[in-house]
């Protein structure tokens, strides 16, 4: 698909861009319903349950159930909290989640927005969900939602750094912030793919995801042990769904960017099968990225608070930096 935004404004162009926006935000939505789905039968699988099986066939209407009945609950508001933020809370947590997937190229044609700064747009963007938790746990006038709101900036601003670090590497050896240029780089087989020189960044970069993701083990912010729910225990309904619906939107926007940073993309792996459509390797790499992030939400327990911050600043943060100067050196010497 052209990039809409650089061509002159017509009423044509438009419309094509609202039905372009339209149609991802219903496969985001899809994505998220079914995700949810398979996650509950991959966790029930690997321990040894049944998972949803009786809201529809095979269970397969059973999110849509869920849904539909946090659709339909009765919306409350706590007496004390601040109203105009509390409404506004979850809205701005789910924008920047959805805005962000406009730059993820899903093959050499299926682009939505081919901009140069595509890395910084997403970084940027994704940094402003962080407001809106704190604000949900701020205007909740309660402690405990307050306290998983603190938590929530404290975790996701000590991971963004090593998460961005991370992917300088790649910038680096690509020479351009554009997501669809670094795929490009990444073309002629797996040993052409960017985790391969930087694993390093590519390991710092997972980790620090999940952490973004506010997923097990780095769960945190939502500790139902020690804070009942979190930053959203005094949300209910439609406004809570929002909330869940950001988390696993940026589920799909994270699946997206590792796909496109480190495992080439819509690129197939051997170049003798560059005859399978670029959309169905991307979709294969996306879904093992997304399977990946299940299994470690079945496998690994949570850690402390101590934990967390420990290893994003004595762990994650140094090796990212070492991957820049690793990355440097090795420029210098090819060059």
């Amino acid at each position: 698909m052209p990039d809409l935004l650089q061509q002159p404004l017509t009423w044509t162009n438009a419309a094509i861009f609202f039905a372009w926006v339209v149609v991802l935000l219903l496969v985001i939505l899809g994505f998220v319903t079914y995700a949810i789905y398979f996650e509950r039968k991959i966790l029930g699988w690997m321990q040894l349950r049944i998972g949803p099986n009786r809201t529809g066939p095979l269970g397969l209407l059973q999110t849509v159930a869920d849904v539909f009945k946090l659709l339909i609950k009765e919306d409350t508001i706590p007496r004390k909290a601040d109203r105009e933020l509390f409404i506004l809370a979850p809205i701005i947590t789910f924008i920047p989640a959805f805005v962000v997937t406009a730059v993820i190229p899903y093959s050499s044609t299926l682009i939505s927005s081919d901009l140069n700064v595509g890395v910084l747009y997403y970084v940027a963007l994704s940094g402003i969900s962080t407001i809106g938790i704190v604000l949900g746990g701020w205007a909740s006038n309660n402690k405990y939602a307050l306290l998983g709101g603190m938590r929530s900036a404290a975790q996701m601003i000590s991971y963004e750094i090593p998460l961005v670090i991370s992917v300088v590497g790649v910038i680096m050896m690509t020479g351009s912030m554009n997501l669809n240029r670094i795929v490009e780089g990444q073309a002629g087989g797996f040993w052409h793919w960017n985790f391969l020189p930087q694993i390093v960044g590519f390991a710092v970069f997972v980790v620090a995801a999940v952490s973004e993701l506010n997923r097990t083990p780095f769960d945190l912010p939502e500790a139902e042990s020690e804070l009942v729910a979190g930053y959203h225990v005094e949300y209910s309904g439609f406004r809570f769904a929002f909330f869940m619906l950001a988390e696993y939107v940026y589920v799909f926007a994270i699946s997206g960017l590792t796909t496109t940073l480190f495992l080439g993309g819509w690129h197939a792996p051997f170049t003798f099968l560059d005859f399978i459509p670029g959309i169905v390797w991307f979709l294969l790499k996306f879904s093992l990225i997304v399977f990946v992030l299940i299994w470690i939400r079945g496998t690994l327990p949570r850690v402390r608070v101590d934990q967390l911050m420990g290893l994003g600043w004595r762990v994650l943060l140094p090796l990212a930096l070492l991957n820049i100067f690793v990355t440097a050196i090795y420029m210098a010497i090819a060059m």
